[in-house]
């Protein structure tokens, strides 16, 4: 269970401390898929522009007191439907929950700004993400958006 002051916050993607937690998602993906760079030109987008407010996007933080343990963030891929970017929970704040509550006020954020549908991907590298997101409720569907690493597609009805 996440402790009971954590608390979110919407921020700028390129602002720090969420730049740095972005910084370090995209250092654990490097690892996990052997180098594979998150921005590439064969990735789906989800640069910081696409991410922000005036894009149809939010990007959260998650705050435990003073320090930023977590991000994510939310791109527009139509008038219903928004995708799940970037979460990512450091990993001394692992095994707690906070990964689920992130989701749940990444959702929140969604049904704010008027989606009716939230989608996402993880890999095969990754089954925590994908257990984690079918018992949040996101059913498997086909691939939406040409990720060539994912191999869970989901989506939830808002």
């Amino acid at each position: 269970m996440p402790a009971p002051d954590l608390v979110f916050r919407h921020a700028d993607p390129e602002d720090e401390p969420g730049a740095a937690l972005l910084r370090g998602m995209a250092a654990e993906i490097a690892e996990l898929y052997e180098g594979l760079e998150i921005d590439a030109p064969d990735m789906p987008a989800a640069g910081p522009e696409l991410l922000r407010p005036e894009a149809g996007g939010a990007f959260l933080l998650g705050w435990e007191g003073e320090q930023a343990i977590c991000c994510g963030a939310l791109k527009r891929l139509d008038d219903e439907a928004c995708e799940v970017k970037r979460m990512f929970v450091a990993p001394d704040a692992r095994g707690r929950g906070v990964a689920r509550a992130l989701l749940r006020a990444l959702e929140d954020a969604a049904r704010d700004l008027g989606y009716a549908v939230a989608r996402l991907d993880t890999g095969p590298r990754q089954p925590h993400a994908q257990g984690l997101y079918e018992a949040e409720g996101y059913v498997a569907i086909a691939n939406f958006n040409a990720n060539p690493m994912a191999t869970f597609f989901g989506e939830k009805r808002l």
